[in-house]
């Protein structure tokens, strides 16, 4: 893995339009937004589109987690139902660990504003220092998933030895155990 001294952040869209040019990326985007006004502190996003392929999903998070040096990747888009949905299945196929209390918190806390919230199948994992996300791909969606999760995130990435991050305990109070 390169030496980064900066933390970097992985954004992944996962979508067939937008990657085609179809669609102009709003999801990624509103990602990027949200852990500007999560993170109190200096980080470089590292930003990736691809069309739901499993095996480039698969190659993006490698990339990002072994090649580019990113503590945390997020993605967004194809958690859903339908057949060319295969976010959840490339991110368990790069990942040693899954974190079931992930995809299970997003999911509570989508119920209550939509009741599609129980298609999602969102997830997170663990490969070598990287903490790996899947959101929905709707802006608003994002926000409130990620909302619901950031406060363990920052923990998690400490114990993966990952850098250490600062969230704004205005809009996130990161929880690490004394």
């Amino acid at each position: 893995m390169t030496d980064f001294a900066e933390v970097r952040i992985g954004i992944v869209t996962v979508s067939d339009r937008v990657s085609y040019g179809e669609y102009a990326d709003i999801s990624g985007p509103a990602i990027e937004a949200e852990l500007h006004r999560i993170l109190a502190m200096e980080w470089q996003a590292v930003t990736r589109l691809v069309s739901d392929e499993r095996h480039e999903i698969e190659a993006v998070l490698r990339e990002l987690c072994d090649e580019q040096g990113t503590c945390l990747v997020v993605t967004t888009g194809g958690t859903g139902p339908a057949l060319r949905d295969v976010t959840p299945e490339a991110t368990k196929a790069v990942c040693a660990k899954i974190l079931d209390g992930f995809g299970e918190q997003m999911r509570a806390i989508s119920l209550k504003f939509v009741p599609t919230a129980i298609l999602s199948r969102q997830i997170a994992g663990i490969r070598g220092s990287s903490l790996i996300i899947n959101l929905p791909g709707k802006p608003v969606a994002i926000a409130q998933c990620l909302q619901a999760v950031f406060s363990a995130v920052p923990y998690c990435v400490d114990l993966i030895g990952g850098p250490y991050l600062v969230t704004d305990p205005d809009v996130i109070k990161a929880f690490r155990p004394k």
